[in-house]
């Protein structure tokens, strides 16, 4: 009856011990969690309130926390001390059609990889992903030579044209994913006639959202922070992206600090707004499970 009697109590002291463990490693995961992101946080935080401090404030040490009085007025000191619209403009354009040439290309490689079946296809895929490791500076002379011949140097082109040849590391992102497609769906799509064009864009491209927008986030961050193409190929000022158009302000004599910290604020809003909408698209796309 003893024995009979404690069992129950037994399986409750365990429940809760199972309970009490993982609440405990709940909370330190989330601590660390946390610490580190004040990792990434901090430099944000500096840069935005330097930008708001005065130039005195900026001669203070030990530095404060926050600023005396917030001056808002700097944001619009910057932006006119040097072209920022005109540059923001270049950059945006960059991006928008950087980021849906390297989509749409890199999704249609990526679907020949992984829904079509055809001889040597995985052999030709590894050969794809072996150009990741051929670092940029080996093909800056080459591709220079190629943009000059065409007339592209010191227009846009070059930062854009190359992305509808889409890129080894988003094929191979979206391969994995398009590799858990529905094959029923495919294949009756093909029983009633549909052209591979047609499965591409209207049965598998609508399940890949996920995917497709962790991508476009990937594809996006790296045409807007893009420093040395923009090096390279744009020496007129009325082309440069803000990544040039930034640096060249840094150099200027006549640049205070809290200027030069509220333009690299500005410059980095769009991508930060960006991830903020997309956030959970960005996390359901890493998800490789993420197909139905």
């Amino acid at each position: 009856m003893s024995t009979a009697a404690t069992a129950p109590g037994r399986r409750v002291s365990l429940k809760t011990q199972n309970r009490v463990r993982r609440t405990t490693t709940g909370i330190i995961a989330r601590a660390i969690l946390i610490a580190v992101s004040l990792l990434f946080l901090v430099p944000l935080y500096w840069m935005v309130i330097t930008a708001m401090k005065t130039d005195e404030e900026l001669a203070d040490f030990p530095p404060s926390l926050l600023p005396q009085s917030w001056n808002w007025s700097i944001f619009g000191e910057a932006v006119n001390a040097f072209p920022f619209w005109l540059q923001f403009g270049n950059s945006l354009l960059v991006t928008v059609l950087g980021t849906v040439l390297a989509v749409l290309s890199s999704y249609v490689v990526a679907y020949g990889f992984a829904c079509i079946d055809w001889p040597g296809r995985d052999k030709v895929f590894y050969l794809v992903l072996a150009t990741i490791f051929i670092p940029f500076p080996v093909a800056i002379i080459p591709l220079f030579d190629l943009f000059a011949w065409l007339g592209w140097v010191n227009t846009l082109l070059p930062l854009i044209v190359p992305n509808a040849l889409g890129s080894a590391f988003y094929i191979f992102l979206l391969r994995q994913f398009l590799l858990q497609a529905s094959v029923e769906a495919m294949d009756a799509a093909r029983v009633d006639g549909a052209s591979e064009w047609r499965i591409c864009w209207q049965v598998v491209f609508p399940t890949a959202r996920g995917a497709l927008i962790a991508v476009a986030i990937f594809a996006a961050v790296a045409s807007w922070n893009d420093f040395l193409g923009p090096l390279i190929y744009l020496q007129d000022p009325s082309v440069q992206t803000l990544a040039i158009g930034l640096q060249s302000f840094s150099t200027e004599t006549d640049t205070s600090f809290n200027q030069l910290m509220a333009a690299s604020t500005l410059t980095v809003l769009p991508m930060v707004v960006l991830f903020i909408f997309f956030q959970r698209y960005f996390v359901k796309g890493l998800n490789v499970g993420g197909f139905r």
